[in-house]
């Protein structure tokens, strides 16, 4: 499996591209903010990538500012839980009071294509199986992705070390608990973690050292 990645500029979210290998289609992964378009574009060709989808793991702004200029400029549809859908087009619905204000008056819209999702719904594409784990906390349509029983794309809710805010609008640190022992823990060790910040890491590093799982194990 081809796995590539940056961090966008602004609060250095990590995009997230996959592939069954060089030369094949791809599935970009929470493109943010601002337009890192050029970026997108710079590791598809690198590795002569064909885009047919992205995926959002959440609604937060700064996984998702990039979606109109994706989508668009690679004409593929957006993949999100239904819960969240509403911050593609109000983002500041699940933003802080002082970052809504620093957005001005800006327009956001949807792509052409939105397809929504719930829980356990799976997405065969690129030869992979995407596979949709419903875990509330950060926002109420956080979603991590099992692909192909190899990789756990975990967005906002588990990182190196630590996890996602429950402080911001939508978010809840009761449900947050609950998706880590009911959604995290369970998970086999050997996984590869790929977060929406910070370094990759392992469902098994993460169970012996990061201490919100462990508190978890504890509860």
């Amino acid at each position: 499996m081809l796995v590539a990645t940056f961090a966008a500029p602004a609060f250095a979210t990590n995009c997230w591209i996959l592939a069954s290998g060089e030369g094949q289609e791809c599935v970009i992964i929470d493109p943010g903010m601002p337009d890192v378009f050029a970026e997108v574009d710079d590791l598809v060709h690198h590795h002569n990538l064909k885009p047919v989808a992205t995926i959002f793991t959440h609604g937060h702004l700064d996984h998702t500012f990039s979606i109109v200029p994706v989508c668009s400029g690679y004409q593929i549809p957006a993949y999100i839980h239904s819960e969240d859908r509403i911050l593609l087009t109000h983002p500041e619905k699940a933003l802080s009071p002082e970052f809504s204000a620093q957005l001005g008056g800006m327009h956001f819209a949807e792509p052409t294509d939105v397809r929504e999702l719930k829980n356990n719904d799976e997405i065969e594409i690129v030869g992979l199986t995407f596979r949709a784990i419903h875990a509330p906390g950060h926002t109420r349509g956080s979603l991590i992705f099992s692909v192909s029983n190899e990789i756990i794309i975990s967005g906002d809710v588990l990182f190196a070390g630590s996890i996602g805010r429950t402080d911001l609008p939508g978010g809840s640190a009761k449900d947050m608990e609950n998706t880590l022992r009911k959604k995290i823990l369970p998970l086999a060790d050997e996984l590869r973690v790929l977060p929406g910040h910070g370094p990759e890491t392992t469902i098994g590093r993460e169970r012996a050292y990061n201490p919100y799982l462990k508190n978890a194990m504890r509860g």
